[in-house]
């Protein structure tokens, strides 16, 4: 359940984050270059997750992910893609109010 309360949480804070990104770093407004922008904080994600968290838990990956609530669990991997997808979703809005 506290995994689900968070999730409107990181949904905000994900799409804050695309559009700070998106100004400062002056995305261009193609899609291959805002994808690569979501792509690059992913893979920082999954690094993050996988190097830091399961150590500190001393799961493996494989216990990490049979320990995923079925409910929870895929609500967080939707996020995962959101945040690769974000500064492309966000393209169209963040370019209108520069």
């Amino acid at each position: 359940l506290a995994e689900l309360v968070e999730m409107p949480v990181m949904l905000v804070v994900i799409i804050l984050a695309a559009i700070g990104v998106v100004r400062h770093f002056a995305i261009p407004l193609t899609f291959k270059s805002r994808f690569g922008v979501g792509l690059v904080a992913l893979v920082c994600l999954i690094a993050t997750e996988f190097g830091l968290v399961l150590r500190l838990r001393e799961l493996s990956f494989t216990e990490y992910l049979l320990s995923r609530d079925p409910v929870s669990g895929t609500v967080y991997y939707i996020m995962l893609c959101l945040l690769a997808i974000m500064p492309w979703l966000v393209l169209h809005q963040a370019s209108t109010t520069s």
